[in-house]
């Protein structure tokens, strides 16, 4: 598990989903370097010492509004993350900085409404014995999955986020949500080839990344609200 629980429950979600098949790849950055992509009301977070650059692909499933069944055939897709590690003095979470989505209308809803940085892009995740593999939009990613383990104290700040920041429309806006600890494995990359990072703006990393894998969560998705609420 990973060691961290939800700041707060989501009472009325405005969407439940499933992530699965989640890969997370995390390389160290100086703060300095992520100073630029970071709005000024937001602090980039340090965790042991540096910041951070995530690259996060998963497969989405059962996306639908509360009450409601999910859509066959429309409500599962991949979608792939590129965020960073923030707080705004209360709460920490992530800034995404570039996100992969395999459905037009998310895309359009989180853009116009949040101003997240959402494009379309189709994809694929592949599960095959102790292997997953991601594709999409020139990222090409090959993770090993190996044993479960207790994460340490980085790794489980890293994964146990419960709020996603954007500035949008002047404002800065928190979206909260609500799953149990991630169960996690160690994993290792065997083959990654991306243009997130240079499409974003970022410098190639200098280390190696941390890897993780897990099977996945459900996740409850609440209402928008002004950071710092």
């Amino acid at each position: 598990m990973s060691g961290r629980q939800p700041d707060a429950p989501v009472p009325r979600p405005v969407s439940l989903q499933r992530w699965e098949h989640v890969a997370f790849v995390h390389w160290r950055y100086p703060v300095a370097a992520l100073r630029p992509f970071v709005p000024a009301s937001l602090d980039v977070q340090q965790i042991d010492g540096s910041g951070w650059v995530g690259l996060v692909p998963f497969r989405l499933v059962r996306l639908r509004a509360p009450g409601l069944p999910a859509v066959p055939g429309w409500s599962t897709f991949p979608e792939l993350n590129l965020r960073t590690y923030v707080s705004d003095g209360t709460r920490d979470g992530v800034l995404f900085l570039r996100v992969l989505c395999g459905r037009r209308l998310v895309v359009t809803a989180f853009r116009a409404g949040l101003g997240l940085p959402y494009v379309h892009a189709a994809g694929r995740v592949e599960r095959d014995g102790t292997a997953t593999s991601y594709e999409g939009d020139g990222t090409r990613a090959h993770v090993i999955v190996g044993t479960a383990e207790e994460p340490d104290p980085v790794v489980a700040s890293l994964t146990g986020r419960w709020s996603a920041f954007t500035h949008h429309l002047g404002r800065l806006w928190r979206v909260p949500v609500e799953h149990q600890p991630w169960p996690l494995h160690r994993a290792r990359l065997d083959r990654l080839q991306t243009d997130m990072l240079a499409d974003a703006g970022l410098p190639l990393p200098e280390d190696l990344p941390l890897v993780h894998w897990s099977p996945g969560v459900d996740v409850r998705v609440g209402v928008p609200r002004l950071a710092g609420r």
